[in-house]
Formats: C-alpha cells, structure tokens, sequence
C-alpha cells in the first residue's frame, strides 16, 4: 500500500472518529435538553415577546400617523411624495394587523399555559393532602376505634346513672296526698275561726235615732217673738 493511501485511509478514519464523537455529544446533548423548558420559563418568553410586539405597535401607530400628515402635507404640492407616503403607511397598516394576530395567539398560548401550570400546581397539591390523609388513616385501626367508641357509650351511660343517684331526695318519702288532704283541713279550721270572729262583733241598733233637725213648732215659736220684738222697736221710736 503507498504512503498515499495510507494518508487517505488515516484521514478517513480520524474523520470518522470525530464525527462518531461528536454525534454521540450532540446526542447526550439532546437527551440532556430533551426535557423542555419549564412552564414558568416559558411564560416569561412569551411575556416578553408581548411587550416586544405591543412596542412595535406603537412604533409602528406613530410613523402611520407621520406618513399620514406628509401625505396632507404633499397633497396638492408633491403628488408623488403623498403617494410614497400613502404605500408606506399601507405597509405599516398591514405590519400591525398581523402584529394584532401574533399578540393574540400568544395571548392564548400564554393563557393556556398558565391554566395548566395552575392545572398542575392544583393536583399536585391534591395529591400531596391525599397522601397525607393516606397516612394518617394507616395509623388509625377500625378495631380500636370500635372498642373506644364502646367505651366511651359505656362510661356515658354510668355517668347517667350516677346523675339519676344524685338527684333523688335523702330522707322519708311522704305521700303528696296525704299532705293535700292534711293543707285542706288547716285551710278549713282557719275558715271557721274566722267565722267565729265575725259572730262576736256588736249588733247593729234597731231603735230609730233621734233626728238632729230642729221642729217645725220650734221654728215658728221663734218667729213670732222675733216679730214681738219688731213691734215693740216700733212703736217705741214712734
């Protein structure tokens, strides 16, 4: 074999070396990058993007309306330069309309993500609580919860009953009738001595009382002797 085979067929295989290296890294390098960007990172490009756009739109807003006063400018002057600046205007116009479709399918891409990271944080929650509650159930046995349960009917229904002891009255029992028919007899002997007090009083007197009022003979006795005296004045002043 010459010496310039030989150079050939080292070249050829160092070559080979290489580029089977570097597509094993260019491998590992994809399998590393293959898990994607976060949903967090992800919202944020799209943030930024938005509030790239919405500054071109304002760019592009302002330099409409400065094509727009040299269209007014040159109307009548410069037809040419109006119409120059009509076209320009016509292309930013068409720039912000598709502007305006771009912001709103990354509004709803941003949106839609943002529901499914709140999708997830939510479940992932959920199911971290329901795990929680898992362990908390596994140190609870069914059978001790029965016997506490029994227990405590248990307990209850003695302390019931020490309850019912306490509250019953100490000392001789009395039949209640007994007691009402004994209260009725005080009651009627309190009705006779108080019959008898009345029966004691003085009586009322029959005898008809004398009248304070003087009579009617009295009364014309004194008016004739008043009328004596008259007389008497009378005739000693005559």
């Amino acid at each position: 074999m010459s010496k310039i085979s030989k150079l050939f067929k080292g070249t050829s295989g160092s070559s080979s070396s290489k580029s089977s290296s570097s597509s094993g890294s260019k491998s590992k390098h994809r399998s590393r990058s293959g898990a994607g960007p976060s949903p967090q990172e992800a919202i944020h490009r799209l943030r930024e993007t938005e509030a790239m756009l919405t500054k071109k739109q304002e760019y592009l807003e302002k330099k409409i309306e400065q094509e727009i006063i040299i269209a007014k400018k040159n109307g009548t002057k410069n037809k040419r330069a109006a119409l120059q600046a009509l076209k320009r205007k016509k292309r930013f116009e068409q720039q912000l309309t598709q502007i305006d479709g771009t912001l709103s399918t990354i509004e709803f891409q941003r949106e839609a993500l943002e529901n499914a990271n709140t999708n997830t944080e939510v479940l992932k929650n959920m199911s971290y609580a329901a795990k929680a509650i898992k362990g908390v159930h596994q140190n609870i046995d069914l059978d001790n919860i029965d016997s506490l349960m029994a227990d405590i009917t248990e307990q209850q229904e003695i302390a019931r009953e020490i309850s019912d002891s306490i509250s019953q009255p100490f000392g001789e029992e009395f039949d209640e009738d007994e007691l009402l028919a004994e209260l009725a007899e005080l009651e009627q002997e309190d009705l006779e001595e108080g019959m008898k007090k009345m029966s004691t009083l003085p009586s009322v007197p029959t005898t008809k009382l004398p009248s304070t009022r003087p009579s009617q003979r009295t009364t014309t006795k004194k008016r004739v002797e008043d009328e004596d005296d008259m007389k008497m004045l009378a005739a000693w002043a005559t």
